[in-house]
Order: C-alpha cells, then structure tokens, then sequence
C-alpha cells in the first residue's frame, strides 16, 4: 500500500496534499463568491469558462517549457503560483478580481499537470511508469474525497470566518505540495534530435487522433458526475439521496482496484486493448441506465448500481490505457509537450461533457444514452487503429532495427 521510496514516495505525498487542497478548493470557491461576496451566478460562471479556456491554451506552452528548463522545476513553480492564487481568493471582492484570480489558478492548474504528468516520465523507470499513475490516481481520489468532506463542513457551517479559512488553507496545501516534490531530483532536459521541429506534437497527426480518442471516452466522467443525477431523478422512481451513494461505490472502486486495472498495461497495443475493453463496459453502462427507466424502484436501483460498476470498470480501464498511449508515443525529448497536448484533450472532452450528455439524454430519452453508448464503444474500437497508425508515424523516433538520427 506504501509507495516505494524515493521519487514515487515524493510524488504520492505531493499528491496527497494537493488532492486534499483541490477537494476543499471546488467545494467552497463558487459558494463562498455568490453567497459570501454576492456575484451573480452567471457571472462567476462566466468567468470559470474564460479561466477554463485560458487553461486550455496554456497546456501545450506549459508542457514545452517544462521539457527545456526542467519538468520538477516547472511542477513546482505551478503549484507555487496556484497555491498563492487560491489563497488569494479569500482578499477578492469584485468581479474582475475573481476572473483574474481564477484564470491564474486554471492556468497554473494546467501547467501543473502538464509538467506533473512529464516529471513521471523523467523520474520514474519506464516500466513503472503506469503503476506510479495508478497508485496516484488512487491517492487522488481518496484525498479529494477528504477535502471535499472538510469543504462540506465549511459549506454547513456558513460563517465568513469558515469561509475565509478555508481558502488560505486549500493554498497552503498546494504550496506543500509544490515543496514535497523539491527531493525528487531534477533530470537535465533531454536533447532534441537534430532536425525536430520545436513544437512536435502539433505536427504528430497519430498523437492528434489519439487525442481525439480521448476527448470523447473521458466523458466516462460527466456520465457519472453530470447525465446520471439528471436522469435518475427526472426519469427513474429511485430517490435522489442514492447518488451520494453510487459516488461512493465509484471512489471505493477507483481507490481499491486503479492499480489492479493497471496490471499488464505497459506498452501501446496493451493501453490501446484496454481503451477498446472501456468502451465496451461505458456502453454497458449506459444500456443499463436507460433500462432504469422502465423498471419499478429496486429494478431500477439494481440496474443504476450496475451502471455505476460498469462505469466505474471503464473508468479504470481508460486511465490505464490513457497513460501508456500518451507515454509510449511520445519522444522521450518531449513528454512534457505530449503531456500538455493530452491535458488539451482531456480538458476539452471534460468542458463538452456536460452540454452533450444532458442534450442527448434529455432530448432522446432512453435512445440517447444508448446513442451515447454506442459512440463510446466506437471511440474504443478504434483505439487499436489509430494507436497502431501512431505508433508507425512517431515522428524523429527510431524503429530498433534504424540508427537514431543525428
């Protein structure tokens, strides 16, 4: 259960905090704006979607500059900056105040995970690399649920003092988290071959398609966090209370089963099987939701809570085959611009989410979450496609039997 010593020691106690930090921070940050300094909604949102979107065009740069000065020092120095903008929350009381603080925040979110994502490639042995994501994701998921469960309290409580509180301390725990990873030493920057473009991702049409990929199968998400509490309440007889319930069957599977999933997915064609294998169970899933629909109220709660597994199944499964795909078709020169690429899309898919599963489902009822699920099982089985067609086309990376160039 221990991660092993050293850089994956460092990164897991990082993450640790930062989790924690990110789970008192979203819970509290849109409440404590329209309740505490009184923003309108519309706006705060607004303002999330401009952070957002600055975020995403900071990706691929961020990722850049990590692969030329250093992928621990830019960990670092994003998580510093967030750490100070989050706590700087608690001093804003005007409108274009918030923008800039949240657009400061999102891009040094985005930054972050860009270089955090390129630093596993560097620091950590190749072979390990998924077990490290996994272990990770799992510390990920039980942390945010801590400080999501700490931001609750906040939110009961109701008081500006709370309020006020909160904010500094979800900061300071990212600039804990931003020092914790200062042991992991920093890896010179690998060389670029003699003719590669500087931007080399944005020439990879095999990483784009990849990317594209990815974009729609993280939607495995939104389906859990954004089209279900819609649908079982408008369109099942099961009460809404039970969703806390099927989050928490998903945190516990996530928790107790990502680096168990992981097993076996260490190179290209394995990550791709396991994207195909994830579209198949999100299809389950969403056949499973739509027959609730049409059931009495423990039929209809059997079938919600075999989604919920389902789902939870193709969440693990598209971690795992996410993370060799990005790693294993990337040039080793370049993880941090690959890292930022892939953040993109996953940034996009997740952005997207929300309108598109609540237009299909909400427009077409039962037929739209089996639309749904019927793109996401493509989306998988054309995994191995475009993965196999990635893989021919890396650019400036060598097949063993052709001398590197020069």
């Amino acid at each position: 259960m221990l991660p092993a010593p050293g850089a994956e020691r460092a990164l897991a106690a990082s993450t640790l905090s930062r989790s924690i930090g990110n789970g008192i921070v979203i819970t509290v940050v849109v409440l404590y704006f329209t309740r505490r300094q009184h923003l309108p909604a519309g706006r705060v949102g607004g303002a999330l979607t401009i952070a957002a979107l600055a975020a995403m065009a900071a990706s691929v740069p961020a990722g850049r500059l990590a692969d030329l000065l250093g992928t621990r020092r830019i960990a670092v120095g994003a998580l510093l900056l967030q750490g100070c903008a989050i706590a700087g929350y608690a001093a804003v009381h005007t409108f274009t105040g918030f923008l800039a603080a949240a657009t400061a925040v999102a891009v040094a979110d985005s930054a972050s995970t860009a270089a955090r994502g390129a630093l596993v490639a560097t620091a950590v042995p190749r072979e390990q690399r998924i077990r490290t994501r996994a272990y990770l994701r799992a510390v990920t998921n039980a942390a945010f649920s801590v400080g999501a469960l700490a931001g609750g309290l906040v939110i009961a409580r109701n008081t500006p003092a709370a309020y006020t509180a909160a904010l500094p301390v979800g900061g300071a725990l990212f600039l804990l988290s931003g020092l914790l990873l200062l042991p992991i030493p920093e890896t010179p920057p690998e060389p670029a071959p003699e003719g590669a473009p500087r931007w080399i991702v944005l020439r990879d049409r095999g990483y784009m398609g990849v990317g594209l990929l990815n974009a729609v199968l993280i939607m495995n998400a939104g389906i859990l966090n954004v089209a279900l509490p819609i649908w079982m309440t408008q369109h099942t007889p099961v009460p809404s209370a039970a969703f806390s319930g099927f989050l928490l069957v998903n945190t516990a599977l996530v928790v107790f089963c990502q680096i168990r999933a992981s097993r076996g997915v260490t190179d290209v064609p394995t990550g791709a099987r396991a994207l195909r294998r994830c579209g198949w169970w999100l299809a389950a899933c969403c056949a499973a939701f739509a027959a609730a629909a049409h059931g009495s109220l423990w039929l209809a709660a059997a079938l919600l809570t075999a989604g919920v597994v389902a789902q939870s199944a193709g969440e693990l499964l598209y971690s795992a085959g996410s993370w060799a795909l990005s790693y294993e078709l990337a040039p080793e020169h370049a993880h941090g611009q690959y890292q930022g690429m892939f953040g993109l899309t996953s940034q996009l898919g997740t952005a997207l989410t929300p309108a598109a599963t609540t237009f299909v489902i909400l427009g077409c009822g039962p037929a739209g979450w089996l639309l749904l699920g019927l793109a996401l099982a493509a989306a998988g089985a054309a995994a191995p496609v475009v993965a196999a067609y990635a893989q021919r086309t890396r650019p400036f990376t060598p097949h063993p039997a052709q001398p590197a160039p020069r």
